[in-house]
């Protein structure tokens, strides 16, 4: 008697590799064996399998069962392959005929009374089955999600559905594909934070380049406001970031809202974040904070309040756009390019240099309060802006609104638009030959910016973000070549650089 052979998908960061479930019924005493790695939630699905067979109205076999999860040598947990063993014993009893086994893969776990659950992870598996040229079936539950990625999706309710589909006793439903909505959801508008001109036009330049920058000034001067309204002024996420965005909250069994698709996210963890929070981890490696900030923005307040130990991992995915979670006997890569914001007070007391604060902070609090922030880290944020105190006229709300997040977004769309024309990527991302081929400068403006890195005794990473950030700025200018006005506001949003220089 020859195995019946399926195919199904594993869960793997956010990768879904291929699976091979081979079941085969022999001679003997009636047992059922899971081989292949089957971790403890797996090996349970034989007790699900078994009880949902037999209430759907079908003989169990009483034979000797070995189901074969391939490749050998990969973990596989979850749920998700009860759906395929059940199946896999019934076309070997003859109930079902398995022929649709090679041109489809199943997905769905299994309740006792044979209901299908819904399992996570089901967009990265719909995409690469698609890679595949297979159909997918899902628990209804699935369906929605599986069609962002796949034309071909079936869903059932239950085991007896499902057999009933294949059997040809009742028609297979497909879902059509989902088209979410496609305009971005209104969020917090930059006309509600009155005056700080000069630190909207620092949120504006990081916009537009992707730069990750920091705010720091006294308590209520609009920092938190500012970076809560970033979100609204980038431009909208394209289909395959929104798929790449999507697939974090599908792998976390969380569902996706369709009705912000194209709305960069925005994730905002509290100080008191662990460092696996922030970057993912577990035994059974998770994506974290970073990880769901993916094409979008993450949030840090109050910044000297987190560990260091909790700052410090964050300074390999603020390179590489992604992280690596290694665990004995398995490693998982998330995604993790964001935009990193934040804000910190001057000082434990947050009044440091406030005219209208008295701050009694000693020189080496204020020190070892800045020293949570490490040099490494620092010079991974582009754009260090200093926000200040607002005027009475803006405390009593008689200045003018300024501009809008839409009228912003629109310099900064065109700004985009600009260098991904000329390097494919956004400035922030330049380096090496495509830094050097989109940094065209007189020799003014170079001369300006190794005097600047000499007295405030830049890194070699900063002299480079500091380009990147001029480049910006001369693009939202629409001016091809980078001048000595342009390099002089890229120095003067390094705030802090500037102040430990002198």
């Amino acid at each position: 008697m020859n195995p019946a052979i399926l195919h199904s998908r594993a869960q793997l960061g956010v990768e879904a590799p291929p699976v091979i479930i081979e079941v085969f019924l022999s001679g003997g005493l009636p047992t059922f064996h899971v081989v292949g790695l089957a971790e403890s939630a797996l090996r349970e699905s034989k007790d699900r399998v078994r009880s949902a067979i037999l209430s759907s109205k079908f003989d169990f076999p009483q034979e000797r069962i070995t189901v074969n999860l391939g490749p050998a040598d990969m973990r596989k947990t979850g749920g998700r392959f009860d759906l395929s063993i059940a199946l896999g014993i019934l076309a070997a009893m003859g109930v079902i005929d398995g022929d649709l086994f090679a041109t489809h893969e199943f997905f769905g776990e299994l309740s006792l009374r044979g209901d299908l659950r819904p399992v996570p992870g089901m967009l990265p598996a719909a995409i690469k089955a698609t890679q595949a040229g297979r159909a997918i079936l899902v628990p209804k539950e699935n369906g929605a999600e599986a069609s962002l990625a796949s034309e071909e999706v079936f869903v059932a309710s239950s085991l007896l559905d499902v057999t009933a589909q294949l059997r040809g006793e009742r028609a297979p439903v497909k879902i059509d594909p989902v088209k979410p909505a496609p305009c971005r959801t209104a969020g917090p508008d930059l006309t509600d934070v009155k005056g700080q001109q000069l630190a909207k036009r620092a949120l504006e330049i990081a916009a537009s380049g992707g730069h990750n920058i920091l705010f720091t000034g006294p308590p209520g001067t609009g920092k938190s406001m500012l970076a809560q309204r970033l979100p609204g002024i980038l431009p909208p996420l394209e289909d395959d970031e929104a798929i790449e965005t999507a697939a974090i909250d599908s792998i976390l069994g969380r569902p996706i809202d369709l009705t912000c698709w194209r709305q960069r996210p925005f994730r905002a963890p509290h100080h008191t974040a662990s460092a696996a929070a922030l970057v993912g981890g577990g035994s059974d490696p998770r994506p974290g904070e970073i990880s769901r900030a993916h094409n979008g923005v993450l949030f840090l307040d109050e910044l000297p309040e987190f560990s260091r130990h909790v700052l410090e991992v964050l300074r390999e995915p603020l390179e590489s756009g992604q992280i690596t979670i290694s665990r004995a006997g398995r490693q998982a890569d998330f995604p993790a390019r964001f935009q990193l914001v934040a804000a910190m007070n001057p000082c434990p007391c947050g009044y440091l240099g406030d005219t209208a604060g008295d701050c009694r902070c000693s020189a080496e609090s204020v020190r070892r309060y800045r020293g949570k922030i490490s040099g490494p880290l620092l010079d991974r944020i582009d754009i260090q802006m200093q926000v200040n105190r607002p005027p009475l006229d803006v405390l009593r709300g008689d200045a003018p609104s300024g501009e809008s997040s839409a009228v912003v977004a629109q310099r900064v769309q065109s700004a985009r638009q600009i260098q991904l024309a000329r390097s494919g990527v956004c400035n922030a991302e330049l380096s090496g030959d495509t830094l050097k081929k989109a940094f065209t400068a007189d020799q003014k403006c170079w001369s300006l910016l190794d005097k600047a890195a000499e007295s405030f005794a830049l890194s070699a990473r900063a002299y480079q973000r500091v380009q990147r950030v001029a480049r910006t700025v001369a693009d939202l200018a629409c001016e091809e070549t980078v001048t000595t006005r342009h390099m002089g506001e890229a120095l003067g949003l390094r705030h802090l650089d500037r102040r430990m220089g002198s």
